[in-house]
């Protein structure tokens, strides 16, 4: 099991998907006992791309349902298809057959459209099935996912229980807009993905934007963990510092300046309160802490540099 967890944080790094170690087991200890793995931390840190991740180091299907209110059994398992259905009738009504031959043929795989929930069910191998933002739905659709992800079977009156042949590797990711069912998380394993610490986001940037300059790199996730500690109404995550370095490179910034942290400040803050105290107050402090000295953009120097922009703002 411990070659597994190592090959599996191994291949994520090839990837450029930067996982710690209890991420790794989490991942590999869903495969081995065939358990759902419940992630939930802030947005934007990484939370989705994890089975996207999972799906290219196995090799397999990345079947992804969206969760948002108001979804429906019709919309994430099966819904027929009524256009193929009538005209299917339209075609056969000279026919021979008897009426319930005729509704055994309409009510078949054939006129089925197979929603993200029964691929999975339905899938030739075992793919990866991403239930993202479970916080989304109601309670309801929550209590009808405890069967499936229980014993992997739905059951379609027109056809009977199906069952998976190969589950899938399951991963549902949740915000924490309203709190999930114990139900729910009793069937689960459990994995929080918080905001990385200064080490793992420098890691992150550098695997993933290595077209920015070491220094550039080092000021934005030094200037980034410094900005997540102020009272912002949008915390920005992992997402906004790729966008946001990624955006820098555009601009051929080599380091962050007053002109060009201005110009780009919306790729990192998403609201306009957030922006108004950013320019009025917070920026010609931040850009100080993360022009600092070097020791400044470490994790150790950035408690003490913390402690010191507190009095400022």
């Amino acid at each position: 099991m411990h070659s597994d967890i190592d090959a599996i944080q191994a291949s994520l790094a090839e990837q450029s998907y930067i996982a710690d170690r209890p991420t790794a087991t989490a991942l590999g200890l869903a495969r081995a006992l065939e358990r759902p793995l419940l992630v939930e931390g802030p947005a934007g840190v990484g939370k989705t791309e994890i089975a996207k991740a999972m799906a290219q180091l196995l090799e397999t299907e990345l079947i992804r349902l969206q969760c948002y209110e108001g979804l429906d059994t019709a919309a994430a398992i099966y819904e027929w298809n009524y256009q193929r259905q009538l005209l299917h009738i339209r075609l056969t009504e000279e026919s021979s057959r008897s009426l319930e031959a005729r509704e055994t043929e309409i009510f078949s795989h054939d006129f089925l459209l197979e929603r993200p929930l029964l691929k999975a069910v339905l899938a030739k191998r075992s793919a990866v099935l991403l239930i993202d933002e479970i916080d989304r739905t109601d309670e309801a659709f929550e209590a009808f996912l405890l069967e499936l992800l229980s014993d992997w079977q739905l059951t379609i009156p027109e056809l009977g229980t199906l069952t998976a042949a190969h589950p899938p590797l399951t991963i549902l990711t949740s915000n924490r807009t309203r709190e999930l069912s114990d139900a729910l998380r009793r069937r689960c394993l459990y994995l929080w993905i918080d905001y990385p610490s200064f080490d793992k986001e420098l890691e992150i940037l550098r695997a993933r934007v290595p077209a920015a300059g070491e220094a550039l790199t080092r000021q934005v996730t030094a200037f980034v963990q410094l900005l997540r500690r102020l009272p912002l109404e949008k915390t920005p995550g992992v997402a906004e510092s790729l966008d946001w370095i990624s955006a820098l490179v555009v601009l051929d910034a080599d380091s962050l300046g007053e002109e060009v942290v201005t110009a780009s400040a919306g790729v990192i803050l998403k609201h306009v309160e957030d922006q108004g105290r950013f320019r009025s107050k917070w920026l010609t402090v931040l850009l100080e802490a993360v022009s600092g000295p070097e020791g400044w953009r470490e994790q150790v120097w950035l408690e003490r540099a913390w402690q010191q922009l507190a009095s400022k703002i």
